[in-house]
């Protein structure tokens, strides 16, 4: 799975970059169908202190998983929006084999 990992308006240190890949790429246990993934984590304008926002994209033969979640850190809001796209995939799975 090719995962391509954007920051919007700062740079990620490679710390970031490394858990965000390695989260997303655990994707490919629950379905091996995935094509590529793209991560965009930018900073939101916001005066509270969940300010960090991770917008995470699957391909799938046929369709695209998306989701979006701000967060306190960049950890978390990946983490959370992982586990979101895990339940997505394997929705998409099982449609697939009832097709």
């Amino acid at each position: 799975m090719n995962i391509q990992i954007q920051s919007i308006h700062f740079t990620a240190d490679s710390k970031l970059l490394g858990f965000a890949n390695e989260k997303v790429s655990k994707l490919s246990q629950f379905y091996d169908g995935i094509i590529s993934s793209e991560i965009f984590l930018r900073l939101d304008n916001s005066d509270n202190s969940t300010n960090k926002v991770a917008e995470i994209k699957i391909n799938v033969p046929g369709n695209d998983l998306y989701v979006k979640r701000q967060c306190k850190t960049f950890e978390e809001a990946i983490d959370t929006g992982v586990m979101a796209l895990s339940k997505q995939v394997k929705r998409y799975k099982e449609k697939q084999k009832g097709i």
